[in-house]
């Protein structure tokens, strides 16, 4: 059936609830998600159901040693469960491999820049940064990537949202930062960024730029609502992301990135596993039709493990024990 024709089915006369965590970001994304679905649904009301997470509570501790990622969207996937919400917007980066059983995420929108960013106080590049520089950032990946390129650096812990840590930037605490240019870009702060790296230089977070938005298996008139938002590119990209992922059983806790282009219908990805101090990294890559994401995420994790990635996961899990 056309997908005119399924839209004009669709009831739009009533509420559609979006859960969302309370992060400025978050806020943006949710309300970004909102307006599109009002562009696709005419008479269609759109409500914000903001909710603070653990995730966001607890921002003095490194997320590896409080439960990790899944503890920024827990509280949005119970509102689901409890039907306070009919749907859940997340920044994929920040969403574990396993869905709980009852949800599934259906839709992800166009990816926005994935790359990492940095923001210096004095407005220079990464390999400006004097030697023993103070460089801020939340993420284990970030940080073993970041000491694998310059291992004289100061490589700290960094929480809190972005405008939290621009703060600290500019107070001084740190004479970098690293971010999501995405994240920076959707605030409007692109104009802040001193340099990005790219891609092969430092690999991204599984999902990082994309928003995902999350529902109900059995919801059908939400599926319905929110399929013409769905990127079919940027969701085969990151559907053999998240199967690297997995295959691995990576987690916030493990240094562990990947990124898929796509183009021509083949599908190419990149993954890398690395020590808490950069100085033993397995990296690999891979490439087949697009269509087989899950299965050339599968192979990637197996050739890691075979590249050393193997031994770098066992130190990590005897060093948390």
């Amino acid at each position: 059936m056309p997908v005119a024709a399924v839209r004009n089915l669709v009831p739009v006369n009533d509420v559609l609830r979006i859960a969302t965590r309370s992060s400025r970001l978050a806020l943006w994304q949710a309300e970004h998600v909102g307006a599109l679905l009002l562009a696709e649904h005419a008479g269609l009301d759109v409500e914000l159901v903001p909710i603070t997470t653990t995730g966001d509570r607890i921002i003095d501790r490194p997320l590896a040693k409080i439960g990790g990622k899944g503890l920024f969207i827990k509280e949005l996937e119970q509102a689901l469960f409890d039907n306070r919400a009919d749907m859940a917007v997340h920044s994929m980066k920040d969403v574990p491999v396993d869905t709980p059983d009852g949800l599934h995420i259906p839709v992800i929108l166009l990816r926005e820049d994935p790359r990492d960013a940095v923001i210096t106080n004095g407005g220079g590049s990464f390999d400006e940064l004097q030697r023993d520089a103070t460089v801020g950032t939340s993420s284990l990946r970030r940080k073993s990537q970041l000491l694998a390129r310059r291992d004289e650096l100061r490589v700290c812990d960094l929480r809190g949202n972005v405008t939290t840590r621009l703060e600290k930037l500019r107070r001084g605490k740190f004479d970098a930062i690293v971010l999501a240019a995405a994240g920076l870009i959707r605030l409007g702060f692109g104009d802040q960024i001193s340099s990005v790296f790219q891609t092969d230089e430092v690999i991204p977070a599984v999902g990082q730029g994309a928003i995902g938005i999350e529902c109900r298996l059995d919801d059908d008139r939400t599926h319905a609502l929110i399929a013409p938002l769905h990127d079919t590119k940027t969701g085969l990209c990151v559907e053999a992301e998240r199967a690297m992922s997995a295959y691995l059983e990576g987690g916030c806790d493990v240094p562990l990135a990947a990124h898929a282009t796509l183009g021509g219908g083949l599908l190419r990805l990149t993954g890398l596993v690395a020590s808490l101090d950069g100085r033993r990294i397995a990296r690999e890559e891979t490439s087949g039709p697009a269509s087989d994401g899950i299965e050339l995420g599968r192979q990637l994790g197996e050739a890691l493990l075979a590249a050393g990635a193997a031994g770098i996961l066992d130190e990590l899990q005897h060093e948390q024990i």
